[in-house]
């Protein structure tokens, strides 16, 4: 392990401390690029505009013209947590705006696979609907979107993901509408919005669209309701900072709680646009004002929601949100969110927890057993082929992603785990997912390896960090090989080389409660990450807790300290150079800053 300290342009850090930010926080933001006090503005009127983004206007138009005509809409959900909060976002935010007949389809991970299928089309066109609407799922659904139009449904397509390629070229399914900030085309900024994000964005432009229709008026003349925000006019600027404020319409920032948890949960970067976006989620979440089946699922994981975080949202609700679609029903997950019935709400709430409570045993067991296997393709880490792949009849498909991610972390390589196809017609295949290390773009590896051996991945897709795949069995060596050489060619040793970066030495004046208060108040996640310090300690006693905890008692800069370090049970050096978080621990009710040991390097 090498532990790097990030560099803090001291021009930047000048600059956010003359704008009054604190000089930690202005050390912290300017290590991770920011450059001016702007960006760090969460109103919402700093939100980048839906107009920026490809075909929210002829979405809006479509979907203004369904509820004029009394269409029933059917939203296509992914099973994953920013599908189920963008299909909540969608649910709500429609009856929001006047449709009568919303309904949605989750696809089952095990019989239907990811994203729009021909079978679900026809599900859909079943249901009696008249348009389609996926969430977080589409870009690569060509069957899926062409048999939905041959059934005579309309398509829009949200989605965030990478736009498919066929023979070196970038291809879109021929859905009626496209809203992706990733297709050709689209100059809206923000390239790693999550899927419930895109819809979000769909909404105020539907909104905006309703506006210039005089929908609104019309209602209020009606004696109907009104809602409170801002109208819409010719300004772009305009439509964002309308999210909230006071005139006619129905309010969407009620929305934004679900925005936030998707958001954080989908692990995307956190660039300006997405901290605004979570950092508006937080605010009502930390307010009380959300729905039902947030608090309840608060209540569910023991988290305190006054005090809510990004890691709540990224460690406790959102697991217990993703395990509904790994083990059983994302439906389940979906109507916690929708429900308005506190006792419902904390009823699935409940469930979910059970659920996940399960997720973790599974997991646990899956993770021992693919470690064994893949160490047992070395004798030490340092001798590990640059990628991994794992697989074993035994292992669940709907877990297979975070035992990746484990084995990622583990050996600091990009990692693949198998598990047998649960389909009906398909237990000759292998569900495969994968995570990668910085450096290694997955996505794109899997469509090198693609071209290299034609046949071998019927299925794939994702993201730079995380990736799915559909393979043959009897293909799995082939695969396995292909990745190998894949990385082999891209990855140096530098690159392969685990590396923490931190933030360097912490002034002893900052070891302070009310400042660990400030730093877990910000919002921080992928590409943002939470403040992590670095610099020599002396351990003064260290023991085990728990049998798996290393719990120490430390001297920072000649005062005392408590440390933690979770899942360490080898003992520390005297003296020791650590990587540390801050955290504030309560004993006999007083509260006293303590270190949350990250990783160590000799001195």
């Amino acid at each position: 392990m090498k532990i790097i300290v990030r560099d803090a342009p001291p021009r930047s850090v000048w600059a956010l401390e003359k704008a009054g930010i604190h000089p930690l926080l202005a050390q912290l933001y300017a290590a991770r690029g920011v450059l001016d006090p702007s960006e760090l503005d969460a109103a919402l009127a700093h939100l980048l505009p839906p107009t920026a983004m490809k075909g929210t206007a002829e979405a809006a138009r479509l979907l203004a013209d369904a509820i004029a005509a009394d269409k029933k809409l059917c939203i296509v959900a992914d099973y994953d947590c920013d599908g189920a909060t963008a299909c909540a976002t969608a649910v709500r935010g429609l009856r929001l705006l006047g449709a009568k007949h919303v309904d949605y389809i989750v696809p089952d991970r095990v019989q239907d696979g990811y994203g729009l299928t021909a079978p679900i089309s026809a599900r859909v066109k079943a249901s009696g609907a008249d348009v389609l609407i996926t969430v977080d799922n589409g870009i690569a659904s060509f069957d899926g979107v062409a048999a939905a139009r041959a059934l005579g449904l309309q398509v829009l397509v949200t989605d965030h993901h990478l736009c498919a390629s066929v023979n070196g070229q970038i291809a879109l399914p021929d859905a009626d509408v496209i809203v992706n900030p990733n297709q050709p085309g689209c100059s809206f900024e923000s390239k790693s919005i999550a899927g419930v994000g895109v819809m979000f964005y769909v909404l105020l432009a539907l909104r905006a669209e309703l506006r210039q229709r005089g929908v609104f008026e019309t209602q209020s003349a009606a004696g109907l309701p009104e809602g409170a925000s801002t109208p819409i006019g010719s300004s772009a600027a305009h439509a964002v900072a309308g999210v909230a404020a006071n005139q006619t319409g129905p309010r969407l920032d009620t929305l934004l709680p679900l925005v936030a948890l998707g958001t954080v949960a989908d692990v995307v970067r956190l660039d300006a646009n997405n901290r605004r976006l979570v950092a508006q989620g937080l605010k009502r979440v930390r307010a009380l004002a959300m729905p039902a089946g947030l608090a309840a699922l608060f209540v569910a994981s023991s988290r305190d929601a006054a005090a809510a975080t990004t890691f709540d949202f990224g460690f406790a609700l959102g697991p217990r949100i993703n395990a509904a679609g790994r083990l059983s029903d994302m439906t389940l997950g979906i109507e916690c969110l929708l429900t308005d019935d506190p006792n419902r709400a904390l009823e699935l709430a409940k469930t979910l927890d059970n659920i996940n409570r399960e997720r973790r045993e599974i997991e646990g067991n899956m993770r021992e057993q693919a470690l064994l296997v893949a160490e047992s393709l070395f004798e030490d880490a340092a001798e590990a082929p640059a990628a991994i792949c794992v697989f074993d009849p035994d292992f669940h498909e709907g877990v297979v992603g975070i035992v990746a991610s484990r084995i990622k972390d583990k050996l600091h390589r990009p990692a693949f785990v198998f598990a047998p196809s649960g389909a009906t017609g398909h237990s000759h295949e292998l569900k495969g997912s994968g995570r990668s290390i910085p450096g290694f773009h997955l996505r794109d590896a899997l469509d090198l390896v693609a071209k290299r051996h034609p046949g071998v991945l019927l299925r794939f897709g994702g993201h730079a960090m995380a990736a799915g795949c559909t393979i043959a069995e009897a293909h799995f060596e082939t695969f396995e090989q292909g990745l190998a050489q894949v990385a082999q060619e891209w990855l140096s040793a530098a690159t392969l080389q685990r590396r923490l970066d931190t933030d360097g030495p912490l002034k002893p004046e900052y070891r302070r409660v009310d400042l660990v208060d400030a730093l877990h108040h910000e919002v921080w996640g992928q590409g943002f990450a939470a403040p992590t310090f670095s610099e020599e300690v002396e351990v003064v006693s260290q023991r085990l807790v728990g049998e798996k905890h290393l719990s120490l008692k430390l001297k920072h800069r000649g005062e005392p300290v408590d440390g933690i370090w979770f899942g360490r049970t080898e003992p520390l050096p005297a003296r020791v150079k650590l990587a540390f978080r801050l955290d504030a621990d309560s004993w006999r009710g007083e509260r006293k800053v303590r270190f949350l040991v990250e990783a160590a390097e000799l001195v």
